[in-house]
């Protein structure tokens, strides 16, 4: 694959593998970020061996580690998991006024006219609060909800970022996390990871409709004798909480 060019396609959510590999604790498949970012230039995922939380903006790759830092990483840098596209929104709408995590959740989804497409969704803006959180650097084969029963968590307040993720329609569980899924970023790119909760100001949101995914399966032995014949949905659900 190295060194193909591969044509960018429009509206399409690339997953460099499934997500019900990283719940069963597949945390080491090694994929340069080189490769990713041939297909997108925005999106969410994580490190080898589980090691923190991504968020990719405007091509550019954010690591939030396990003890809260922000730092920009290489191409080089390697992922078992990774959901991007080319980020190119067909609505804008704003939130002028403050809400509750309950009342921004249910805004975002009535800005989606389909809960059967993928949606990216960019929002910016300025937050009374924002908890996240960020799992460190783990061993291969520790379920994904175990990991997450000691993972830190991190508070801010009325501080100004980015939100960058994407919705799932229920159906597609296995392969991406079904519903909303959003990462943040501050604007001094000190302070982000995996949105808990949020209490917003004033925000804007750029939605992205995408009617296509693009999945790719891994070869590794991990992956391929692995047994994914369980149901997923309440592990991750706990997981992503």
């Amino acid at each position: 694959m190295s060194g193909q060019t591969i044509p960018a396609r429009t509206n399409c959510l690339y997953l460099c593998a499934p997500i019900n590999a990283l719940v069963e604790g597949i945390y080491e498949e090694k994929i340069p970020f080189a490769e990713i970012k041939k297909r997108g230039d925005f999106g969410l995922g994580t490190f080898d061996q589980l090691d923190g939380e991504m968020v990719m903006l405007n091509g550019s790759i954010y690591q939030i580690t396990s003890e809260g830092r922000v730092v920009q990483v290489e191409e080089q840098a390697r992922t078992p998991f990774a959901a991007v596209t080319f980020y190119n929104p067909l609505t804008h709408d704003q939130l002028d006024k403050p809400a509750t995590y309950q009342e921004f959740s249910a805004w975002l989804l009535s800005l989606l006219p389909s809960p059967n497409i993928f949606y990216a969704m960019r929002i910016y803006g300025t937050f009374a609060y924002v908890k996240t959180r960020s799992v460190p650097k783990q061993e291969c084969y520790l379920p994904l909800v175990e990991v997450t029963k000691s993972q830190p968590v991190f508070e801010f307040e009325n501080i100004r970022g980015t939100l960058a993720g994407f919705f799932t329609p229920s159906f597609m569980g296995a392969v991406s996390v079904p519903g909303l899924h959003l990462h943040f970023l501050s604007d001094d790119l000190q302070h982000g990871g995996h949105l808990l909760e949020c209490r917003p100001i004033q925000i804007d949101a750029g939605i992205q409709f995408l009617h296509s995914v693009e999945i790719a399966l891994p070869s590794s032995l991990d992956f391929l004798t692995a047994d994914f014949q369980r149901d997923i949905s309440q592990d991750l659900h706990r997981a992503e909480r």
